[in-house]
């Protein structure tokens, strides 16, 4: 890669600057997640992955871990990964370029970073890179590339952008747990606060008819009849409002709008009162089909901690688009104008979160 001329003097000026606008026009992504752990062993034998397979999901599974030991962040983690993408192509070069014919290894860090043989290490270079990045301010609240930009002094500030999407993919892949879920409440009426601050923050929008005021009762102690919403799908609503700056919600409780759509009152949306289940319309505000990139990395995320007996729609969606979902919840047809997430409305089987 092209090394920048400039100094760290002048890098630091680029980041405060950026900074200052990216807190005037609302921050960057998400950055309450956790960091999760990957295993290099099954990232070896995973399938490919947005065109990396092998070695390079190896190579991630070990930033990734990294990461985990410095306790970066989920969204930390996956700066580290696509910084690597667009260093080495996750690949262990041991050669460099024209612009920096010292630079080795995954992040292709030159002489001033350490000695060949730490550079050359995965898990050592990894840690050089996630030491400097929580030394760059408000790293967390940058733009992706211009975070891993404050790092590597890249001639060009936008060049990681390309690689963001790839690595979100990667990570959800790799991970070994619903890293938006740690130490979640299981209290639904705290859960309903803290979702009502996102929906007050236009965090969460919500569709006609409105299904967001169901959530606003449960976190003000009201009770309607048939308007409640199973603290299970509160937990899922909040994963997925941990894992996106913002969610759209089509549908919880039909039977509190007397909503009759699709399965009916058979629908967890309406049976045994209702809520069981929640339909999301899009995410990061684009709008979802059950099969893009967003959907899929909510589902993966979701996959550990669904308790038996979950669903979740559009599989035609899926299979339309040549996706294939190995996920723990059932798989069935449904439109693809949104994702639709359910537990079992007879059970009161708890999600199964990390504490």
């Amino acid at each position: 890669m092209q090394k920048s001329l400039f100094g760290t003097g002048a890098v630091l000026l680029l980041v405060v600057i950026f900074s200052t606008l990216l807190l005037i026009t609302g921050g960057g992504p998400n950055t309450a997640c956790a960091a999760v752990s990957a295993n290099p062993q099954a990232a070896a034998e995973h399938g490919e992955v947005t065109g990396y397979q092998g070695d390079q999901l190896v190579n991630a599974a070990t930033i990734m871990n990294a990461g985990a030991s410095l306790g970066i962040t989920l969204h930390g983690q996956t700066l580290g990964v696509m910084t690597a993408m667009g260093e080495s192509a996750l690949r262990n070069l041991d050669y460099g370029d024209a612009a920096g014919p010292d630079s080795r290894g995954l992040f292709q860090q030159r002489d001033t970073w350490g000695t060949l043989a730490e550079r050359m290490d995965p898990t050592r270079s990894a840690t050089f890179f996630f030491q400097r990045l929580l030394h760059v301010p408000n790293w967390d609240t940058l733009t992706p590339s211009m975070a891993a930009h404050a790092v590597q002094m890249n001639a060009d500030p936008d060049h990681y952008t390309a690689y963001y999407g790839s690595s979100q993919a990667v990570v959800a892949a790799l991970s070994s747990g619903a890293a938006c879920a740690a130490g979640m409440s299981g209290d639904a009426r705290a859960l309903a606060r803290a979702l009502v601050q996102k929906i007050d923050a236009g965090k969460i929008s919500g569709f006609s008819p409105d299904h967001l005021r169901e959530i606003r009762w449960i976190a003000a102690g009201e009770t309607h009849e048939s308007c409640g919403i199973d603290t299970r799908i509160l937990q899922v609503i909040t994963i997925a409002t941990n894992m996106f700056d913002s969610v759209g919600i089509s549908d919880i409780n039909r039977a509190c709008t007397g909503t009759l759509l699709g399965a009916g009152t058979a629908s967890p949306h309406y049976a045994n009162g209702g809520g069981h289940a929640v339909d999301f319309y899009a995410f990061d505000r684009v709008p979802t089909t059950g099969a893009d990139a967003n959907a899929l990395k909510l589902l993966r995320a979701l996959s550990p901690v669904m308790p038996e007996g979950s669903g979740t729609g559009q599989s035609q969606c899926r299979a339309a688009a040549g996706v294939t979902l190995d996920v723990s919840m059932t798989q069935f047809a449904d439109f693809c104008t949104h994702v639709h997430i359910a537990v079992d409305p007879n059970s009161i089987q708890p999600m199964k979160l990390t504490t």
